[in-house]
Order: structure tokens, then C-alpha cells, then sequence
């Protein structure tokens, strides 16, 4: 019995894990297919929510600023993210490092509450000094980016320290300047973990609610916001087919991501094998 209970108590238990997890977005996804506003019963199939859904102008508009919020944040994000983990991971002795990496990581131990409060603060002191920039989309984006930065500065930091510096001294010694090697050679090897810290970054911005609450001015909100505002005023099925439409699209996004980066880790483990066999073949001639 005991060995029973050793062998299949850590399966029971991630199963009740995932349960706890993701058994309320299945309810959720199965409500917005109801008939009717009531959330206790299922009455019926149909699709009265999401035609809804496509009328609902508050939403529609919110998707599409926040679409374009984490696509630019996603890319500035990434940028700025590589180059402070190249940094950080390429040089380790440079004044001020440990400031500058106790900065690039201050966000992600700090409250969104907090971060959100000073953006405030900052960007109310620089539009009474300088009348730039007004709240709204251009602010949100600048909050999203510098906690976006630190989620991809990680992601990117652990790709570099497992790059073999080799290839790059390798391609310095052939003769290549250090910016040719940073672009031709070091891009190239942790381009997934880069496209890793776009989608992460793209994630944590499509979702935020704090900091966009803090940093939008007026007609200015995001989706997550109006869902917020829409959950505070009661049940509303509209909810429910904007979720479930995202759920689909983070899904399908997170297969083809996982599909082609099973396919570039094959790929390139064949041009390893070739690419020993060949050096291998070589010596073997000589």
C-alpha cells in the first residue's frame, strides 16, 4: 500500500494542480457559449456573446490599443533586454555594474503598485516641466517596457551563459570586428531566446492592469482594463467570449512556438552531426 501511494501520489497531485488551474477556464469557456446571462445554469448553446462581443466598441478598441501597447513593448523590451544581458553576461568587470544590475532587476521583486505610483509621479513632474508626454498610449507603453525589460533580460541572460564563446572567439580570430561577430554570430544563437522574450513581454503587457491603470489618461484603456471595469458592474457573458477568444489565441501561438522550436533544435543538431563528421573526416584523410 505504501509503495501504492509513493508511486502515484506525485501524479495525483499535479493532477489536482492543473485541475485547480485550469477546470475554472473550462467553465468559463463553456458559459460563453450559454444562452443566457446566468452563470449558475447552462441553459443552452449559442453565440448571442460573441456577436455581442463584435458590437461592444469599448472592447473592440481596448484589444487593438493593447494589441499595439505590447507589440511595441514586446520589441523595445526585447532590444533593450539583450543588450543589457549582453552586458551584464559579456563584461563582468565595468564600473557601476553592480548599480546597473541591481536597476535592470529591481522590477521584478517590486510591487506593480509601486512601480505604477513613481511612473505616475514622473510622468505628472515631467508634463507640468516640460508639457511631454500626455497620459495615455505613449506612457503605457514606456511602463510596460521597463518591467517588460527585466522578464527579458533574464530569458536572454540565461541563453548567453549557455552560448559556447568559442564560436565568437573563433570568429575574431578569422579576422571579424566585434560588432560583426555581436550581429553575424552571438544574434543568430540566441535569436530563440530573444523571440522568447518578445512573447514574454508581449504577454505581461497584453495582461497588465496595475501599471495601465496608473499610466492612462482619459478615453485611454486597454482590455484588460475594460474587462476589469465590466467584472466590477456585475456578470456580463461578453466577458466570457473576449477570454475565451484570447485563451484560443495564446494557445495556438504557444503550439506554433513550441512546434518551431522543436524543429530549429533539431535542425541545428543535425548541422552539428554534419558538421562533425565532416571535421572527422578530414583528420581521418590526413
Amino acid at each position: 500500500m505504501k509503495r501504492i501511494l509513493e508511486k502515484h501520489f506525485g501524479k495525483a497531485w499535479m493532477a489536482l494542480v492543473y485541475l485547480f488551474l485550469y477546470l475554472p477556464l473550462f467553465f468559463m469557456i463553456v458559459f460563453s457559449f450559454n444562452s443566457t446571462r446566468q452563470d449558475a445554469n447552462f441553459t443552452g448553446f449559442s453565440l448571442r456573446w460573441y456577436e455581442a462581443l463584435t458590437r461592444d466598441t469599448k472592447i473592440v478598441e481596448g484589444f487593438w490599443l493593447s494589441v499595439k501597447v505590447a507589440a511595441v513593448t514586446g520589441v523595445l523590451s526585447a532590444v533593450l533586454g539583450t543588450f543589457a544581458a549582453f552586458v551584464l553576461v559579456r563584461y563582468r568587470q565595468f564600473l557601476g555594474r553592480t548599480i546597473f544590475s541591481g536597476m535592470v532587476n529591481a522590477p521584478l521583486v517590486m510591487p506593480e503598485v509601486v512601480i505604477g505610483l513613481s511612473l505616475l509621479l514622473l510622468m505628472v513632474g515631467a508634463q507640468n516641466v516640460f508639457g511631454w508626454p500626455e497620459r495615455g498610449m505613449l506612457t503605457i507603453i514606456l511602463g510596460h517596457t521597463l518591467l517588460g525589460m527585466a522578464y527579458g533580460m533574464v530569458v536572454i541572460q540565461s541563453r548567453l551563459m549557455e552560448m559556447d564563446r568559442r564560436i565568437e572567439e573563433a570568429a575574431m580570430d578569422l579576422g571579424a570586428r566585434p560588432h560583426q561577430v555581436f550581429f553575424l554570430i552571438t544574434l543568430p544563437n540566441i535569436f530563440q531566446g530573444i523571440l522568447a522574450a518578445f512573447l514574454l513581454s508581449f504577454t505581461l503587457s497584453f495582461d497588465d492592469v496595475v501599471i495601465s491603470e496608473f499610466l492612462s489618461g482619459p478615453g485611454v484603456s486597454t482590455l484588460p482594463q475594460v474587462i476589469f471595469g465590466y467584472a466590477r458592474r456585475g456578470i456580463n457573458p461578453t466577458i466570457y467570449a473576449a477570454a475565451t477568444l484570447l485563451i484560443t489565441t495564446v494557445t495556438i501561438v504557444i503550439i506554433g512556438y513550441s512546434v518551431w522550436v522543436a524543429r530549429q533544435t533539431r535542425k541545428r543538431e543535425r548541422e552539428i552531426q554534419a558538421a562533425t563528421r565532416a571535421e572527422l573526416s578530414a583528420l581521418s584523410a590526413r
